[in-house]
């Protein structure tokens, strides 16, 4: 597969602090990208550079073939943009905002009655496309947002952080919509999530911190990098078997409200002869395999959450661009 978005040794300064340290990265064509860090790591900072919002320190970077910095408006021309805040213009309707980006994009009058209907259809908002906007519900101003990304038909879809704010039931329906596009359109989708659960669908992952990527690779080997499993019992004798936990071969053993947790290399081996052998009855046990939040706490040292910044004065610069 070809890659569609080519990073080389991308470098951001401001003054002598380094956002972007030396990052190199590929993305291959109709992959679901994963970009992960805590605040602060030069995530945002990165997408910027990527869509020419900013230009770097040092480095080079490229969509679809085309250098993000001595080629910016053909950069724009191939990639979609969707900010964690919402950007639209409450008074107009569905269709008008449409309208209006795709104006911004530069879509040639006669294609733009067609493609409106096309992407109001993707996101199942045909029948809405009338309405005043400041009417709708968060959720479907969420994929009135997406349809907004899709206008152009772009390479690459940059998400950010694209579901922050809406309820699980809503959440799981943007997503299914993002697999299913994947499945019908030749798009690339390059994201940020602090939801780790949302990260799981991605093909791979890159774990950014501090301006460097200090982790990439898929979902399941990336949990290999913290081998072994956590188990969870509760017995009749916690301190008996406390003891006799001790003497074997068990890893971070704890107690936590009268429930004991210890980790082991291979629970399926390690459980048929602590159930056997155990000197007290147990009377709860389970088995808890690593997860992304595990290996993104490991690799940080930190929880991820929500991205902090102006994003309005992203998609205001974004406009700006876009005109130029």
């Amino acid at each position: 597969m070809s890659k569609v978005i080519e990073i080389h040794n991308l470098v951001k300064c401001y003054k002598k602090f380094r956002a972007v340290d030396d990052i190199s990265l590929e993305v291959e064509e109709g992959e679901i990208f994963g970009f992960l860090g805590p605040n602060g790591a030069g995530k945002t900072t990165t997408i910027q550079v990527l869509c020419t919002l900013l230009k770097p320190t040092a480095g080079s970077a490229y969509i679809n073939g085309y250098d993000c910095f001595t080629q910016p408006a053909l950069v724009r021309s191939c990639i979609g943009l969707v900010f964690q805040e919402l950007i639209l213009d409450d008074e107009l309707t569905a269709e008008e905002n449409l309208r209006f980006h795709c104006y911004l994009y530069g879509l040639r009058r006669k294609t733009i009655p067609a493609r409106i209907q096309k992407v109001l259809k993707l996101v199942d908002l045909e029948d809405r496309q009338h309405d005043i906007v400041r009417r709708f519900s968060w959720g479907m101003k969420r994929r009135l947002e997406l349809a907004r990304g899709l206008l152009h038909y772009p390479k690459v879809l940059f998400l950010d952080e694209p579901t922050t704010g809406l309820d699980p039931q809503t959440r799981y329906h943007i997503w299914e919509f993002i697999a299913g596009l994947k499945k019908t359109e030749p798009i690339t989708i390059f994201l940020t999530t602090h939801y780790m659960e949302e990260a799981e669908i991605c093909d791979r992952i890159g774990i950014i911190d501090r301006g460097q990527i200090i982790a990439l690779d898929t979902p399941a080997e990336l949990k290999k990098l913290l081998p072994g499993d956590i188990i969870e019992a509760k017995t009749r004798d916690n301190q008996q078997v406390w003891q006799f936990l001790s003497n074997k071969a068990v890893l971070d053993l704890t107690q936590d409200n009268n429930t004991l947790l210890f980790k082991v290399r291979d629970a399926e081996e390690f459980l048929p002869h602590f159930i056997r052998e155990s000197p007290a009855e147990i009377l709860s046990i389970s088995i808890k395999k690593p997860t992304l939040n595990d290996v993104f706490l490991h690799l940080t040292g930190k929880e991820i959450r929500a991205e902090e910044g102006n994003i309005k004065e992203t998609w205001k610069k974004w406009r700006q661009a876009a005109r130029r």
